[in-house]
């Protein structure tokens, strides 16, 4: 089942059919630990609708904090290795892709995230900038996962890259995530031939294409999920990205005007404007 967050209410679409749910308040419903077996419930009598506009989708979040887990693919590592090697930081990105405890960090509130269609931006103090596509959780406020849906963390590589302690300023910042376009809900995690696919359009034309799969996330997203929720209460549920395995090549640079597109097989496309 996909759950669709929309300007005229809440559309549940199933078996390639549409229906309105009469529910109005989002937050409460996306914390609910029984999503799924609600979900089905309301499907048996929801009444049947059409599917909505694109333009009407808006991000699938309510009062939630949105974060982040990174240098869970080794693709992630080794570039992050590669960007902070003559800021001294290189180890730093091996070491925790190797270690028990992964690198967690805040990466929005719930009123800078962008929807599908909306711009997502780059860092004008920044000449280094890319989409990470990421596969992410929808937390209850228990920690359980309750849905999945598409992550874009943007990210200023060479701000982060030239110390590791600028990490805050090259991954949070307005227009930096995106969400959408809707939440899986469905009761086990998605398999790990799912696959997760990049492509920049630049001017009309493919600039960038790349494509991964979850068997290639070193964490499983359980324990990403246990770690965040270690000495921390997220009462109104949260967001988790889960890393990226495609990173565009050193040579390239977002510019204002592109299209990204993150395709995940079973959720569906995010796709944003560049600003």
């Amino acid at each position: 089942m996909k759950l669709y967050r929309t300007r005229n209410g809440i559309l549940l679409e199933s078996d390639h059919r549409w229906q309105a749910l009469p529910d109005n308040d989002w937050a409460a419903l996306t914390t609910r630990d029984d999503l799924f077996e609600y979900l089905q419930n309301r499907a048996a009598s929801a009444k049947v609708t059409e599917s909505p506009a694109r333009a009407a989708l808006l991000s699938p979040v309510g009062m939630q904090e949105v974060w982040a887990a990174g240098v869970t693919y080794y693709r992630s590592r080794t570039a992050r290795m590669e960007e902070s090697q003559t800021a001294g930081g290189g180890t730093f990105y091996d070491r925790v892709y190797q270690a028990e405890r992964p690198e967690l960090f805040f990466k929005s509130s719930h009123n800078k995230v962008v929807g599908p269609g909306v711009p997502v931006r780059i860092r004008k103090d920044s000449k280094w900038n890319v989409p990470e596509p990421e596969f992410t959780l929808l937390l209850s406020p228990s920690g359980k996962i309750i849905g999945y849906t598409i992550g874009n963390d943007m990210s200023s590589r060479d701000i982060e890259g030239e110390n590791p302690l600028y990490l805050p300023q090259a991954k949070v910042y307005d227009g930096s995530c995106a969400l959408g376009p809707c939440i899986l809900v469905q009761d086990q995690l998605p398999g790990s031939e799912t696959r997760i696919a990049l492509e920049i359009v630049r001017s009309g034309k493919s600039a960038f294409k790349d494509e991964t799969t979850l068997a290639q996330l070193k964490r499983k997203p359980e324990v990403l999920a246990d770690y965040l929720f270690r000495e921390n209460s997220f009462p109104n549920g949260c967001f988790l990205l889960t890393g990226t395995g495609i990173v565009p090549p050193d040579s390239f640079t977002l510019e204002g005007g592109d299209v990204v597109r993150i395709t995940i097989d079973g959720i569906g496309t995010l796709e944003n404007p560049v600003d």
